[in-house]
């Protein structure tokens, strides 16, 4: 098996663990970013958790899981395939500069968002869909269980019925431009890693340990995947808002006649706290999902490799 296969099956099983773990915050950062009443006032997470508890129940705060850890698995393992297979084809045993990682980083950030788009349209869809209920239905705040909820397939037949295959690719333009995210995520931790690496290789070095190569340590890893993270995502949040209401299909968000567009069309009507709906949520969880990620595709891969070796040993 290559080293690529093995990477990108770390980072799918990484990704699930994760996003399991963090699901709810990804649920009321796309109802949040979703919302597009002007002056609506924005709830804490604490007080959107208990609606959705009240109204929906417990469950209500996973709608759209399973859409989600299909899109997870498929878009790390794609993402980190392509990235390794680039990454061995540029670094040649070497450090990776700054322009290789974000080389790299387009690479493959393009290939997964390409492939992946149609599975965050459903996903999108499945957790914001129970907001056009909830605005046409009186709910009985007593029976959580009387919101409507779509499976993956009713999902897709659903989309397919009301706008047709090209549906799936909605907010496609959004998305690309958001393959910086990771792009400027991978950088980042490349770049700290690098530093920190070679800090720490020099501390042992000048101490008399003339061979010494620093390593790091998985506590390392989940600092620098957080710090890297939160710096991505706050630099890249408003497309993050304009690609999930176009992936949500909002009506007034179709009207957008570009990502440009949108963020100015967000502006006008909605002031610079539209642009920033659901970030609070949006940060936590994705800065603690990408460290957990970091960490996870790390163990995973090591625990695999290892397993790869013994069935060849024996």
């Amino acid at each position: 098996m290559s080293d690529s296969v093995v990477h990108a099956v770390a980072g799918g099983a990484a990704g699930i663990v994760a996003i399991t773990c963090t699901y709810p915050l990804i649920f009321l950062f796309t109802r949040a970013a979703v919302e597009t009443k002007n002056g609506a006032k924005t709830q804490s997470i604490y007080h959107s958790v208990a609606d959705v508890i009240k109204r929906e129940g417990p469950w209500g705060l996973y709608s759209g899981l399973s859409s989600s850890l299909l899109g997870i698995a498929f878009t790390n393992s794609v993402y980190y395939y392509f990235y390794e297979r680039s990454r061995a084809l540029v670094q040649k045993g070497k450090l990776l500069s700054t322009p290789e990682s974000i080389l790299i980083g387009l690479i493959a950030g393009s290939a997964t968002t390409i492939l992946s788009n149609p599975i965050w349209v459903v996903q999108t869809s499945q957790a914001v869909a129970t907001m056009k209920w909830e605005a046409e239905t009186s709910l009985d705040p007593f029976n959580p269980r009387s919101v409507k909820k779509l499976s993956i397939v009713q999902t897709v037949k659903s989309i397919l019925a009301k706008d047709g295959i090209r549906a799936f690719w909605r907010g496609i333009g959004p998305a690309l431009v958001l393959v910086i995210n990771p792009v400027l995520q991978y950088t980042v931790f490349e770049q700290l890693k690098n530093a920190l690496l070679a800090r720490r290789t020099a501390k042992l070095r000048a101490a008399g340990i003339a061979a010494a190569v620093a390593v790091l340590s998985d506590g390392d890893v989940f600092l620098l995947g957080a710090l890297a993270k939160l710096v991505a995502t706050s630099a890249t949040y408003p497309y993050i808002v304009v690609k999930s209401r176009l992936q949500a299909g909002h009506a007034r968000a179709l009207g957008y006649k570009s990502s440009l567009g949108g963020l100015l069309t967000i502006l006008d009507e909605e002031g610079v706290g539209g642009l920033y709906k659901g970030v609070g949520s949006k940060l936590v969880q994705s800065v603690l999902t990408a460290a957990m990620l970091f960490v996870g595709q790390r163990r995973i891969y090591e625990m695999a490799k290892i397993a790869i070796s013994a069935k060849y040993v024996f």
